[in-house]
């Protein structure tokens, strides 16, 4: 953790699940300040109170800024002095989105814009946004509006200095027992005594823990170049393996399993490379990188001068990954502490 030593770090969204796992991991390093940027006063109370508890020799590096990113204002704000920010804040719901895409727009959009310009006006070193899988070839209101906000970053990382300001994009799957995902749900179900509900049981989505979420930013930190998307080779399973190894756990009846059908903006399998990206694609072994297309706005020399040269690799996604079954899914969320805290509540 050299890089952060006696730094200050910016996280929006700073009180969902990942700014609690960047705290947990970073709180009780030698960072010198993180901040916590986001606009709930209440979750921001809760995280106060929580680390005041459970780290308080370290408690005070957190700081607490309440804003909105869709609020350059405020955003300017919480902005001095910071060397480094990743950017989490975003709507993420998929439903939520396609019923109000243009909120989806302002937050994931035009935030992102926002957050970058007031990083560039304040000489910030480093921003990692925070992007997901459903950016490529995106088919609803979220993803699009995660697609655009990549277009926004790579855009952005063209017109600053790396040496200024360096302009990354992080891009992942599910994250498992994150804030709304599906497994705390299906723990409260089998508790309750109800049945299992899945969306379709072939339906496959990459997973990955919390801890491998900040990996993947601290990664495009140490090895990304500006206008780059950086994408962890995460393994994927079907949602019918992921339900009945959360079953298995918590004493589930895995025949007691509901399929409710596919929700609004759903889609069957995720995509974290498309086959386009795929073909200026970097293998940096356990990460993908895609470099930022540096070609300028002059088109007429493309027409006489272009590149035979691409990768082989072809899309990346959630149904060509190494998909995994029962007892491979029951390790990975035993590495999980959520997991263990819910168990050892049984």
């Amino acid at each position: 953790m050299s890089l952060f030593t006696g730094k200050t770090l910016l996280i929006t969204g700073g009180t969902g699940s990942f700014g609690n796992a960047v705290l947990n991991r970073f709180l009780k390093t030698d960072i010198g300040e993180i901040r916590v940027f986001s606009r709930d006063e209440k979750k921001q109370d809760d995280m106060r109170h929580e680390f005041q508890a459970k780290m308080p020799e370290v408690a005070e590096k957190i700081k607490f800024y309440i804003g909105d990113v869709r609020d350059l204002a405020s955003v300017k704000n919480a902005m001095h002095g910071v060397d480094y920010i990743f950017h989490a804040a975003a709507l993420k719901q998929v439903p939520s989105c396609e019923f109000f895409p243009i909120e989806a727009v302002k937050t994931n959009v035009l935030g992102t814009e926002n957050v970058l310009t007031a990083a560039i006006e304040a000489s910030v070193k480093s921003v990692i946004c925070l992007s997901t899988d459903k950016a490529a070839y995106p088919v609803n209101a979220m993803g699009t509006s995660k697609a655009m906000m990549e277009k926004v970053i790579v855009a952005k990382s063209r017109t600053v200095s790396p040496e200024k300001t360096k302009i990354c994009c992080t891009r992942y799957g599910n994250v498992m027992c994150s804030r709304g995902s599906v497994i705390p749900l299906w723990i409260d179900q089998i508790r309750a005594g109800q049945a299992i509900t899945l969306t379709d049981p072939t339906m496959t989505r990459f997973i990955m823990s919390l801890d491998e979420a900040v990996d993947l930013v601290l990664f495009a930190f140490e090895h990304g170049e500006s206008g780059d998307i950086l994408v962890q080779k995460a393994p994927a399973c079907t949602i019918q393996t992921q339900a009945e190894a959360v079953a298995e756990l918590f004493g589930g009846d895995k025949k007691n399993i509901k399929v409710i059908g596919i929700r609004h903006g759903e889609k069957m399998y995720e995509t974290l490379l498309t086959n386009e990206e795929c073909a200026g694609a970097i293998d940096m072994g356990n990460f993908y990188r895609v470099p930022c297309d540096k070609r300028g706005l002059n088109y007429d020399k493309y027409f006489k001068d272009g590149n035979t040269d691409r990768n082989p690799l072809t899309e990346f996604n959630s149904n060509n990954t190494d998909l995994l079954n029962v007892e491979q899914v029951k390790e990975k969320l035993l590495s999980l502490q959520y997991i263990r805290e819910e168990l050892a509540k049984e």
